[in-house]
């Protein structure tokens, strides 16, 4: 299963960029762990789109229509000011940055799989995470989405949420939170754009003060719940790409 998973994950990047990453990121590279943006393999097409957000950043694909993987730079005191805040409910949308035939639709969203089975627009950032008004807002960008399993999402990848902001509230300094989704080889498609359906998901944490990192490993399941954290190692074994700069500690 794993190598089946990684080889999905590499599937994904067919006609992706490897673009001077930190040159694309330029207007939010404050948001990645000592600026290092991770880079794709070599050779693959130009089809990602980096997005900066206000408190997050997206590397888009073009081909799977969800983010490769998504970057936030999370700090306690940022939710402590939070808390005074007062925020709405906002409305999901589709990322008009994006070139019309390579954006995920409400239409998308609104399909069922062929089985019938219907899945929810699973944020890849978490609106939670977010401390301010307008990266709340922008949370809810079709592009910050994956087709997840609505029993996974709101149950055991919510739990993985909320422990990894319990994390960040008792941190002394910044948490870096990598999340993306890991596809098969032939991925579900979901409406008439074909949005990818991952059979995974994945979240790593790193504390920058305390070198460490852990990550979270999910299965796109009605049954999947909630294991031990797996070591930076093992999910750079998984997906065949490393997250971060230098070797953290597990």
């Amino acid at each position: 299963m794993r190598q089946l998973l990684r080889a999905g994950f590499a599937a994904a990047w067919l006609a992706m960029a490897s673009l001077p990453a930190e040159a694309a990121f330029e207007g939010c590279l404050a948001l990645f762990p000592q600026r290092h943006v991770p880079q794709l393999p070599q050779g693959h097409a130009h089809a990602t789109r980096p997005l900066c957000f206000d408190g997050f950043a997206i590397l888009y694909s073009a081909t799977s229509k969800t983010p490769v993987y998504a970057v936030e730079r999370l700090n306690r005191h940022d939710f402590e000011d939070a808390t005074r805040r007062k925020r709405g409910r906002n409305p999901f949308y589709e990322e008009a940055r994006l070139p019309r035939a390579e954006r995920a639709t409400l239409d998308d969203y609104r399909a069922a799989l062929p089985d019938g089975q219907r899945m929810d627009r699973g944020h890849v950032v978490p609106a939670g995470d977010m401390t301010g008004a307008q990266g709340f807002a922008q949370s809810f960008s079709l592009a910050n989405m994956v087709p997840q399993v609505p029993a996974a999402n709101q149950g055991p990848w919510n739990r993985i949420e909320q422990d990894t902001r319990r994390y960040v509230r008792r941190a002394r300094g910044d948490v870096y939170v990598i999340t993306g989704p890991v596809f098969g080889p032939r991925p579900a498609r979901l409406g008439p754009g074909r949005v990818w359906v991952p059979e995974a998901m994945f979240k790593l944490v790193y504390d920058a003060g305390s070198n460490r990192a852990w990550a979270h490993w999910l299965p796109n399941s009605a049954g999947a719940e909630v294991q031990r954290p797996i070591s930076y190692e093992e999910l750079t074994r998984r997906i065949g790409l490393r997250l971060l700069p230098g070797a953290p500690q597990d």
